[in-house]
C-alpha cells in the first residue's frame, strides 16, 4: 500500500507538535505535509519519536519577469528537510509580466537548491494561481526538464479546474511526471461551480468515486505517497482523520 500521510491543515485544532505526531501515529498515518516558515525543526523532531516522516513541504515561488523568486525560508530548512527526503510541493503565484520563462526560472532555482540535499520538487496545481491546472503543471515541469523535477495531482483542484470525465485522460498523460497525489471526499456533478466546502470532505464522504482515482494509479504505476487534504473542514480533526483511515483502508481491501 501506498504511504498515506495527512497535510497539516488536517490537524488544525490539535496543538503542539507532538500531539500532531503521537494522533497521526496512532491513527496509522505515515507522516505529515508541512510548509515552510513552520519550524520544521521541531516538526521533525516530533516525528522522528514516533517513527513518521514530514513527507512534503508547502512552499511558495513567484512568477516574475524580472525577479523570479522563492520563499527564501526555504534556504535555512534545507537541512532539515534533507534528513527526512521531504518532497518540495511548490506553488507558483503570477507577479508582474508573468510568463514560463520566469516560472521555468523560479522553478529552476528552488530545484537546484534541493538538488545539492537530494531533494525533489513537485509543482502543486492551485486554482487561481500561475499553475492552476494540471495542464499547467505538466507544461511547466516539461519546460524544466531535470530530473527532480515533476509534478502532482491535487484531486479538490482537479474538480474545480476540469470536468471528471477527464479523470483517468488527465493522470495518463501525467503519469510520467507524477511524483505525489492528495485526496479527499468530494461531490460529484457540475464541480467546476461548486464551493470548497463540497469539493473538501473528509475521505468516504461525498458523492465522488475517490475509489476510481485509487483505481487509476494502480493502473498508471503509480507507487509514491498520497496525501490527505484537510483544508476548512469542518469537526473534530480526529474523527475526521480517522473516519478517512477507514475510507482509505476500505479502498485497498481487496487489493
Amino acid at each position: 500500500m501506498r504511504d498515506f500521510y495527512a497535510f497539516d491543515n488536517c490537524l488544525r485544532e490539535v496543538e503542539g507538535f507532538e500531539k500532531k505526531a503521537a494522533l497521526l501515529q496512532e491513527l496509522g498515518y505515515r507522516g505529515i505535509g508541512w510548509r515552510v516558515g513552520a519550524e520544521p525543526a521541531k516538526m521533525v523532531k516530533a516525528l522522528d519519536r514516533y517513527g513518521l516522516r514530514m513527507v512534503s513541504t508547502y512552499a511558495r515561488a513567484t512568477v516574475d519577469a524580472t525577479a523570479p523568486r522563492f520563499d527564501r525560508r526555504l534556504v535555512d530548512e534545507i537541512d532539515v528537510l534533507k534528513r527526512h527526503r521531504t518532497i518540495v510541493w511548490l506553488y507558483l503565484v503570477a507577479g508582474k509580466n508573468a510568463n514560463d520563462e520566469a516560472a521555468v526560472k523560479a522553478v529552476n532555482q528552488v530545484a537546484d537548491l534541493a538538488e545539492k540535499a537530494g531533494l525533489q520538487v513537485v509543482l502543486y496545481p492551485h486554482t487561481g494561481f500561475y499553475v492552476a491546472t494540471v495542464d499547467d503543471a505538466l507544461r511547466i515541469t516539461k519546460k524544466v526538464n531535470r530530473p527532480n523535477v515533476g509534478m502532482s495531482f491535487n484531486l479538490c483542484h482537479f474538480l474545480k479546474t476540469d470536468d471528471a470525465e477527464n479523470l483517468e485522460t488527465v493522470l495518463k498523460k501525467s503519469a510520467p511526471y507524477l511524483r505525489l497525489v492528495s485526496i479527499n471526499g468530494a461531490d460529484a456533478g457540475k464541480t467546476q461551480r461548486m464551493g470548497w466546502d463540497r469539493l473538501i470532505q473528509p475521505l468516504g464522504e461525498g458523492s465522488f468515486d475517490v475509489g476510481k482515482v485509487i483505481a487509476l494509479l494502480d493502473e498508471i504505476g503509480y507507487t509514491g505517497p498520497v496525501a490527505l487534504q484537510g483544508y476548512n473542514i469542518k469537526g473534530d480533526n480526529r474523527q475526521n482523520l480517522k473516519r478517512s483511515m477507514a475510507a482509505w483502508k476500505a479502498m485497498h481491501r481487496d487489493k
